[in-house]
């Protein structure tokens, strides 16, 4: 069954996580990742403050040994002491049973814990790690994402069906199976977890790869076969514009089929670079997709021969700048302005045309055209600028319709 990104979503549990619902119908929830130690409690603190400001909805922090266990709660409590009520994630791998059970503060001061259904035991110890886990969860009303990633994939699970595939009359393609285990290993989890007592409405799974057609493939299996709410991420993106590319390829193919309700994009940072940056393309993948809005778009034309000066590069850029600067006084005064729409154009070729479809919209001269720039508001001509300060009257034109349309 095909879905639209702007009607219909695939029917799945609501999952409540801290203040925050996933799935049941709810928008699409937008979460990131520290990469700070999180040992170190004021780092830590700090980049979930950064990041939950920049507009992660959910922050997942690494609890991988003892120290960073006993930081959880200070954590937790510096980040509520600023105001912030971001939910916060544990994400455990090989030894998180035991640092659940060892640290019941921490186990309490988190919003939900990531398991990891390939590393968290192997043979016999696998049942019993993951058992304690998950009563632990219901000892303090958690829930769980169970999070497959087929970097470490449960290899005693995908050993047995590619035995069972190689004996069968007609095998299928060894990345076909590889897909069924990696499906498998979450559903099995997530089914041994409401045996255990959990509920589906406690239960998050996700199946990362880091190939976008696995990726597709995947969860197209995964939503066909369960009602679990779904996190989706493709898992080691990369850097730059290659993760963003390949990231925004494949959430978008399947949030546009209705599939997914909670995004990450996991970027690698440029050395020193802005965790927030992850969180800024989900939101623009989002925005784009016509599914959520957060912040104003800038609607810019990519420049000719027509447009050999940068005026309107310029342009753009600066009120892009402005409009993220304004954003958090905007937030608290004016709600709704995140739909706001604006144009800056280059020539007249589509400057006109372009400007009228947005809010408010700005034809900047060409090469050879006269030194005039007319404003389109609401699909209106309502003045034309001219001179050295266009930047700045176009700003105020900005901050007086924000302010009529979305003030009190």
């Amino acid at each position: 069954m095909t879905y639209s990104a702007r009607g219909m979503r695939r029917a799945c549990e609501g999952v409540v996580i801290g203040n925050v619902q996933v799935g049941g119908g709810a928008p699409v929830v937008v979460q990131s990742m520290t990469n700070t130690d999180t040992a170190d409690v004021e780092g830590t603190a700090r980049q979930i403050a950064e990041l939950a400001r920049a507009g992660s909805e959910l922050v997942r922090i690494t609890v991988d040994r003892g120290e960073a266990a006993k930081a959880v709660p200070h954590i937790r409590d510096r980040v509520r002491a600023i105001g912030l009520v971001t939910p916060i994630a544990g994400d455990f791998h090989y030894n998180g049973h035991t640092l659940l059970e060892e640290n019941p503060a921490c186990a309490d001061a988190l919003d939900k814990y990531r398991i990891n259904p390939g590393n968290v035991g192997f043979g016999g110890k696998k049942d019993r790690n993951f058992g304690v886990m998950i009563e632990t969860a219901l000892k303090y009303e958690k829930p769980v994402r169970i999070g497959v990633n087929w970097g470490s994939l449960d290899q005693a699970l995908l050993t047995q069906l590619m035995e069972e595939n190689a004996k069968a009359a007609e095998p299928r393609d060894a990345r076909e199976v590889m897909h069924e285990a990696v499906i498998q290993s979450g559903l099995l989890s997530a089914e041994r977890a409401k045996v255990l007592g959990l509920g589906a409405d406690r239960i998050v799974i996700s199946a990362k790869c880091s190939e976008v057609q696995d990726l597709i493939a995947v969860y197209r299996g995964l939503a066909a076969r369960c009602t679990y709410a779904l996190h989706l991420g493709l898992t080691e993106a990369g850097m730059g514009s290659k993760g963003i590319v390949a990231s925004a390829t494949a959430l978008g193919v399947l949030l546009q089929e209705g599939i997914g309700d909670t995004i990450r994009i996991s970027l690698t940072p440029e050395p020193g670079g802005d965790r927030t940056r992850e969180v800024i393309v989900a939101q623009e993948i989002l925005q784009t997709m016509g599914l959520r809005s957060f912040a104003p778009m800038v609607i810019a034309c990519p420049g000719c021969g027509r447009t050999t000066s940068t005026t309107f590069q310029e342009l753009a850029q600066d009120i892009q700048t402005y409009v993220r600067a304004r954003m958090p006084d905007w937030r608290e005064t004016y709600p709704g302005f995140e739909t706001l729409q604006l144009a800056v154009m280059g020539c007249i070729v589509n400057g006109p045309g372009e400007s009228k479809h947005a809010d408010i919209g700005i034809s900047l001269p060409g090469t050879g055209e006269l030194p005039s720039a007319p404003v389109y508001i609401d699909g209106k001509k309502v003045k034309t600028l001219r001179g050295e300060n266009i930047g700045a009257q176009f700003k105020d034109i900005v901050e007086t319709y924000v302010r009529d349309r979305w003030g009190a």
